[in-house]
């Protein structure tokens, strides 16, 4: 397979392949039901996080001197 050969194969087959992912990709996003998923992904960065335990701290040193 020369340059001009793959390149036509990509052109033609790899602009539809694209195409049918981009409109999968469409449909999964605005199917029914995706709404609550979508909804509660959106809350994650405004939830709490646990508190870190002490022993898991490895800041706790930073900026201290002895």
């Amino acid at each position: 397979m020369d340059y001009q050969s793959m390149r036509t194969f990509a052109d033609s087959w790899g602009l539809l392949f694209l195409f049918l992912v981009f409109v999968g990709v469409i449909i999964y996003t605005f199917r029914p039901g995706s709404k609550k998923e979508a909804d509660k992904i959106a809350e994650i960065p405004l939830q709490d996080d646990e508190s870190p335990d002490e022993n898991d701290r490895e800041d706790d040193d930073v900026g201290k001197t002895n």
